[in-house]
């Protein structure tokens, strides 16, 4: 804060003492959920070209989308997925993710979702319609939503899926987007009931079922695992991986099941076998 005094002395003082702080104590700092904002500027306008200070602005929700962008030439892979993993906060500054879809550090994937944002695409009519016909029932309302959603580019449509209601989640849940299709999934408001539609749900993309495979949360749920593992549009090596979760019942009627792959229906019949081989008499 003194570094910017109204005097010159105070403010050159400061500045020379904190040249003697070690990177790491500012490394400790910023990662504070307490941290204090001018701590943030300081580190954005005087610490650039040092990766370990920019993802740890990154990582670090309390610091303001605007510093994060200032050092976003700065920023490892491991940065850009902190500011992906909070997409709230990343399409409430536009700039930073326009500034991220230029970094040469982001992965092939991270670059994939980044470009969706400066796009700017809208909502394609047919999409929205029929979302909207299966997640609203009420003529007049169906109508409203798919008037509003027609006019939405691609981070008002984040910012939708983040902070909207059920009806909104359902239809963004399959926005040809990824990066919208991950706003919804970020929610705080998404209920497991609705983890578990999703997971059943044939007309999602294979990229929703894999991220509710890999969230921690949403597979404490026996459902979502059997929901996912049934589901025909899951990636094989999903269902494939999630098989000996399933109870003998599950697994029977799995194997029985001509809908899903061939190759999940015969592995699932041969652990339903070594089960039942294992059984005493």
């Amino acid at each position: 804060m003194l570094t910017t005094d109204k005097d010159p002395a105070v403010a050159g003082r400061a500045k020379s003492c904190l040249l003697t702080q070690s990177l790491e104590s500012l490394q400790a700092a910023l990662v504070r959920p307490d941290a204090d904002l001018k701590l943030f500027e300081y580190c954005a306008d005087n610490l650039g070209g040092r990766p370990e200070v920019a993802d740890r602005m990154a990582a670090n929700a309390a610091c303001p989308a605007e510093f994060v962008t200032r050092v976003s030439a700065d920023l490892t892979s491991v940065g850009i997925q902190a500011l992906l993993d909070n997409l709230d906060r990343l399409s409430s500054y536009p700039a930073l993710g326009i500034a991220l879809a230029y970094s040469e550090a982001a992965t092939p994937e991270q670059k994939e979702l980044l470009a969706e944002i400066e796009t700017n695409a809208f909502l394609g009519e047919k999409v929205i319609a029929e979302a909207v016909a299966e997640a609203e029932p009420e003529v007049k309302k169906r109508l409203s939503l798919l008037q509003r959603m027609a006019t939405m580019n691609i981070v008002q449509r984040i910012q939708l899926a983040v902070k909207g209601g059920r009806e909104e989640r359902m239809l963004l849940i399959r926005d040809p987007n990824k990066i919208v299709q991950r706003g919804v999934l970020q929610s705080p408001r998404l209920t497991d009931l609705e983890i578990e539609s999703f997971a059943a749900m044939t007309n999602v993309s294979q990229e929703v079922l894999r991220i509710i495979s890999k969230n921690r949360n949403f597979m404490k749920s026996y459902i979502v695992v059997k929901n996912l593992t049934k589901n025909p549009k899951s990636p094989l090596d999903v269902s494939l991986h999630l098989l000996p979760h399933l109870t003998p019942t599950d697994l029977k009627q799995l194997a029985a099941n001509k809908n899903v792959p061939e190759t999940l229906r015969s592995t699932a019949l041969k652990l339903q076998r070594q089960r039942n081989s294992g059984r005493p008499s």
